[in-house]
């Protein structure tokens, strides 16, 4: 794969790049109308998907940073996005161009005064993984094996004016009105810029490996605060395939089965025990070792769960609490789905969308053991998304509403789902995390 010398990091520059990609999309639309015209609708359709999904990661892939973190995310929305565009963003989590050697050394002069052979024993100046913010080299010291994480130049600093771009865009695609509507992009504008401090992702990394110790089957790297900056990180070289791989080979449903109870009581336990959560749950930041142990990575994307948000959102798992229709309107004004000034018509909608997808969505915390490996519980996921997002009436309405912190959490299931269907497992103890709970939570 060819390395970059550079990466665009002004406003300019980065606009320039997705108006670029923006004209390749436009000709790939006038390619459909007239290959739909000879073949069929869905076959055009197809092809129409492909190039737009390979152009757009294309321009992306170059612009790294929070761009690139975009199609990141949006590769976990398998329910909603067409295959084609979830399987080449899935490139994001750990196949990018890397940074050239002289760049590397550059960074490393930038922050540490040293090259990075005058640091280490051993260092591998070519990346053995690229994703969206950095990337990672294989290095050792006393007798160690390491793995050194290197942010791309300039990757912070164009972070406000990514978003920047793509906020008209948003604005537009889930019809958010308002003077309050700054907050949901704020909230992903901070969390962004989190995840660009190396040093908090260093020091939240160390805490969830002491606090999770006591969980079964997970391991997590040991990590050097010497050998780090707020652009650097160095930790353990961890050995194992990522877990997309392991999903993609595994043949036994006891091994689908261990690696997914790991999983699922990790983050079960950091939802109700830590009440905090590592909120970046793709195939990237997993590794399955040959001894079958998880093994956790990247805690740069933290999503602390306050009890005002907490305490609403897991009452609505419940289904007597769901089918109790003042119980579950209360709670939705708790949440903020739900406004003083809301019309009656939105009342009466909103309430509508938030029971059909709860009512859906929490059926796992509804049993004592579930099935993630069951295709029909996915398809009805999609069906619905699909159903209000060709709704008319969706769009004749205000989608300014809901707290701030369903951007995180909703993310981290949402993720977390499709990794327990893609793993397979098909018989999950839904409430095994209990019994690492501490007394008093």
């Amino acid at each position: 794969m060819k390395s970059l010398n550079s990466i665009p990091t002004s406003k300019i520059q980065r606009a320039s790049k997705l108006f670029q990609t923006g004209v390749k999309v436009g000709v790939n639309y006038i390619k459909y109308y007239g290959d739909k015209l000879v073949n069929s609708e869905e076959e055009a359709k197809g092809r129409l998907n492909e190039a737009n999904a390979t152009d757009i990661y294309d321009g992306l892939k170059e612009l790294k940073g929070s761009a690139l973190k975009v199609a990141q995310m949006l590769s976990m929305e398998k329910n909603i996005m067409p295959q084609a565009y979830t399987d080449k963003f899935s490139l994001s989590q750990f196949s990018v161009p890397p940074l050239s050697a002289p760049l590397v050394n550059k960074t490393f002069k930038n922050y540490f005064g040293k090259l990075p052979s005058e640091m280490y024993d051993e260092f591998n100046l070519e990346s053995i993984n690229a994703a969206s913010i950095g990337q990672v080299h294989q290095a050792k010291k006393d007798g160690k094996k390491l793995a050194v994480k290197i942010q791309y130049p300039g990757i912070a600093q164009s972070i406000s004016s990514d978003l920047a771009l793509v906020k008209p865009i948003a604005i537009k695609m889930f019809n958010i009105k308002g003077k309050n509507s700054d907050k949901y992009f704020k909230e992903v504008e901070n969390k962004l810029i989190e995840e660009t401090d190396y040093l908090n992702e260093l020091k939240q990394s160390v805490a969830f490996a002491s606090e999770c110790k006591s969980l079964n089957n997970i391991l997590f790297p040991n990590y050097y605060p010497e050998l780090s900056t707020d652009r650097i990180i160095t930790m353990d070289w961890m050995t194992g395939v990522h877990l997309s791989e392991f999903s993609a080979s595994n043949t036994d449903p006891e091994k689908a089965n261990l690696i997914g109870q790991t999983l699922w009581d990790f983050y079960m336990f950091q939802m109700h025990q830590l009440r905090k959560v590592h909120a970046d749950p793709h195939p990237g930041n997993f590794l399955v070792s040959d001894k079958d142990e998880l093994i956790a990575l990247d805690f740069g994307c933290v999503k602390e769960i306050p009890e005002v948000f907490y305490k609403p959102y897991f009452e609505l798992a419940v289904r007597e609490n769901l089918d109790n229709k003042m119980y579950f309107q209360e709670k939705l004004y708790e949440l903020e789905i739900l406004r003083a000034e809301d019309t009656e018509e939105e009342k009466v909608f909103f309430s509508q969308i938030f029971y059909d997808l709860l009512s859906l969505f929490t059926e796992p915390f509804n049993v004592d053991d579930f099935d993630f490996s069951n295709d029909d519980f996915f398809f009805r996921i999609a069906e619905l998304g699909k159903r209000y997002a060709k709704s008319t009436d969706m769009k004749n309405m205000n989608g300014n509403r809901g707290s701030t912190h369903f951007i995180y959490i909703n993310r981290t299931f949402f993720g977390l789902y499709n990794l327990m269907h893609d793993i397979g497992s098909k018989s999950i103890k839904i409430n095994n995390y209990k019994k690492y709970m501490v007394s008093g939570q």
